[in-house]
């Protein structure tokens, strides 16, 4: 197989911002109670005429202008999402348009918080098995359309945005590229982390709505154990068969759910100054905190062609991955 490697990034998050300072207007809570918490100071908001293609497209746009090319070169375009435009067509089909990516195929893929994980594990098997030479992968999710505003153990963590990365064949001798993977499914723990109502079991109804099932259910001390556990499962395993050691990872760049997690599975893994954190800004963006934390890394010039980087994701499902890559550059 080819080895596939990474060699654009492009982000992007709407204009409104969320404070913590004005959530304490719509819920019981402070910013005080927030930071501790949760790490987070603020997040981006769309404004109601913007949808998750939308931002899609805006990030998508950029990370064509950053790698110098056309939307007409991309063979596949994959958005990892939770919150679609609608059911039908997908939100792949609606980014393609709006690109007039002509020559592309493309689909949605349903991993909530590892949706980004996921993808790029898709977008490197595409690249390496040597029939697709550009796939855009995109994580975008406009989460404030589905979080209960009256629910102070959710409303504080959400936030809107999208990022994406075009994946590529590396050239011939080049030490860059996509490594390995370790993604896993486990369904037990479905009903900790959900939207209960919308879908063919329990579709909308006057009922649903009423009781609120169209947002956004979490218990987050479950989800909290499993994700610390699962991240550091998936990342020493994925490391072991590479015959690498966590001294080895330059930058480890997590899923940005919660800062308490980031740090307890970095302090589990002894890298706590290696590991990409920007949560305090954007809050939980589901499938777009990995390109949003990503892009930090690369404005700060912490990152750079040849390090060894960590993408680790646990999500609603359970949904849970890793993915090892040599940056590109």
């Amino acid at each position: 197989m080819r080895k596939a490697k990474i060699t654009a990034v492009g982000c992007f998050t709407p204009p409104g911002v969320l404070t913590n300072q004005d959530l304490t207007h719509m819920v019981e809570t402070s910013d005080q109670w927030i930071l501790e918490r949760t790490g987070i100071r603020s997040r981006h908001i769309a404004p109601p005429e913007m949808a998750t293609s939308d931002m899609a497209f805006e990030a998508a746009k950029i990370a064509l202008e950053n790698r110098g090319i056309d939307a007409t070169s991309l063979d596949a375009i994959l958005v990892c999402t939770v919150t679609p435009d609608m059911f039908f067509p997908s939100t792949a089909c609606l980014v393609q348009n709006k690109l007039g990516a002509k020559r592309a195929w493309g689909f949605d893929l349903i991993a909530a918080c590892s949706g980004f994980v996921y993808g790029l594990t898709t977008a490197a098997h595409l690249v390496g098995c040597g029939t697709h030479k550009k796939v855009l992968v995109i994580g975008a999710d406009t989460m404030s359309r589905i979080i209960d505003y009256t629910d102070r153990s959710t409303c504080v963590l959400f936030g809107d945005g999208a990022g994406a990365m075009i994946i590529e064949p590396a050239e011939d001798g080049e030490d860059v590229g996509f490594l390995g993977f370790s993604n896993e499914i486990d369904g037990a723990g479905g009903d900790y982390l959900k939207m209960p109502a919308g879908g063919s079991r329990m579709p909308a109804s006057v009922d649903t709505v009423q009781n609120r099932m169209h947002y956004v259910h979490q218990e987050g001390q479950q989800v909290f154990k499993y994700a610390v556990r699962k991240m550091y499962e998936l990342c020493t395993e994925l490391l072991e068969r590479n015959n690498l050691t966590l001294a080895d990872v330059d930058w480890m760049i997590p899923h940005q759910a919660n800062k308490r997690i980031i740090t307890a599975v970095s302090e589990k893994m002894g890298m706590s100054d290696r590991v990409i954190i920007n949560i305090e800004e954007f809050g939980n963006t589901t499938a777009a905190t990995i390109p949003l934390a990503t892009r930090t890394a690369l404005e700060s010039g912490r990152l750079k062609k040849g390090d060894l980087v960590l993408f680790a994701a646990v999500g609603a499902g359970y949904t849970a991955g890793a993915n090892l890559w040599r940056w590109g550059f």
